[in-house]
């Protein structure tokens, strides 16, 4: 088993712990407005998920503005950011090392609507109404 992973490559409690403390920090200094960014100003940045590296030395943090909209500029201004963030990230956490940060978009709500549409399509609600294969007709 390797140091910071269990069984499957799932990650340690550890690993979890930390990624929650970054996600909460993130997302109290966009609530706050402590990053002095006109993009992110005028836009609702959420921070649903931050993934660490076993090493707890990578941070990788999930972004998603509300609705969608303009999530370029909102990385490039994260990015721009990121060495404020970084050292605002090691004051609020106890950490031996501040992680390097890497934004990327969250895909999770992009995904769950194309899924819907799928399953929305006249010819899946066909197939999902009609009965099964398996009942005998008399």
């Amino acid at each position: 088993m390797s140091r910071g992973h269990q069984k499957g490559g799932e990650p340690s409690q550890r690993m979890l712990r930390v990624a929650e403390l970054i996600r909460h920090a993130m997302a109290d200094m966009l609530a706050r407005g402590d990053i002095i960014d006109p993009v992110l100003e005028k836009q609702v940045v959420t921070i649903p998920l931050v993934r660490m590296s076993p090493d707890l030395k990578l941070a990788t943090i999930f972004v998603m503005p509300l609705g969608g909209k303009d999530i370029k500029p909102v990385l490039a201004a994260l990015e721009s950011h990121k060495k404020f963030l970084r050292g605002e990230i090691s004051h609020r956490i106890d950490l031996k090392f501040a992680p390097d940060l890497r934004f990327k978009v969250d895909e999770t709500f992009e995904n769950a609507a194309k899924i819907d549409a799928l399953l929305r399509r006249p010819e899946v609600q066909r197939d999902l109404n009609s009965p099964s294969d398996d009942v005998t007709e008399e």
